[in-house]
């Protein structure tokens, strides 16, 4: 039986990241940068396009390497070649977009993503991308290159504090996968632990979250940066005190990612309101 254009191409496992909780680590930095920026023109436009079709390119391109290598079946192959092309296609329409309209120098940014999606790709290929706490980290660091990004745009110029949003918005990315870790960690446990063992599971998230807090504090009250940036990260440290005090036991992933993507989605509006509150730093 011949497979219709929709059932052969347009397959949504294909087309979109099956893993929900990324969708944060890229509009997140790209909504800070963009509403960081002074004015939102067409170059915006182009830039917004540009970073969502390269962020989404992956999905097919996973499924590909997947295909090649075994894992999946080879009928997925012409949907990710598909894909592959309209996403490529879109990405490359907007990057035109943006260097016609004199911000090339924005293609810098995307230079890191490539060793770091090959690194992906490879470990795809091996059947060892789960779990990778390591790379996870070092991708989320690429995605936040969409704040210095998007704020670029907004002004107009490569201004240096771009590359304080670029810090900003990886410390958080960073810090959220740590405690997302923990949460599942937690998961794993039988019964209600002792106070020293939920501290002694928490530690590295509390060390992330709590170093956040404590740097912007110090950024915001010594004038280099909004006085209050460091008000949603004191909403992410005050998270994994009550994540490590209430462990997830038993609770299901779903439920523990949709609480990271509320908690991550106030940090994106308290930033964006703090930043633009405070512009005149």
């Amino acid at each position: 039986m011949e497979l219709t254009f929709t059932q052969k191409y347009l397959q949504r496992h294909i087309a979109l990241p099956a893993d929900h909780g990324s969708w944060v680590f890229i509009l997140s930095p790209l909504l800070i940068g963009v509403f960081a920026g002074k004015h939102f023109s067409l170059p915006g436009i182009y830039l917004i396009v540009a970073a969502m079709s390269a962020f989404l390119i992956r999905q097919p391109v996973t499924i590909a390497i997947k295909a090649y290598s075994g894992r999946r079946s080879r009928r997925d192959l012409p949907a990710a070649r598909f894909w592959m092309l309209v996403y490529g296609t879109i990405a490359l329409v907007a990057t035109i977009g943006l260097v016609l309209n004199g911000f090339a120098y924005i293609l810098i940014l995307a230079l890191p993503g490539i060793p770091v999606f090959a690194w992906h790709l490879f470990l795809v290929s091996r059947r060892a991308e789960r779990r990778q706490m390591g790379i996870e980290l070092v991708g989320s660091g690429v995605l936040s290159l969409a704040a210095p990004a998007g704020y670029w745009v907004g002004v107009g110029n490569p201004d240096v504090l771009g590359w304080w949003l670029l810090a900003l918005s990886w410390l958080q990315s960073a810090a959220s996968i740590v405690y997302a870790y923990l949460r599942l960690e937690q998961r794993e446990l039988k019964a209600q632990p002792t106070n020293i063992k939920k501290f002694s599971m928490a530690w590295r998230a509390l060390l992330y979250t709590g170093f956040n807090f404590l740097l912007t504090l110090v950024l915001g009250f010594s004038g280099t940066l909004p006085r209050y940036i460091f008000t949603p990260y004191a909403l992410q440290f005050a998270e994994a005190i009550w994540g490590t005090l209430k462990p997830a036991i038993g609770a299901k992933p779903t439920a523990i990612g949709l609480r990271q993507l509320a908690i991550s989605t106030l940090f994106t509006l308290l930033f964006i309101l703090v930043w633009r509150s405070g512009q005149h730093f």
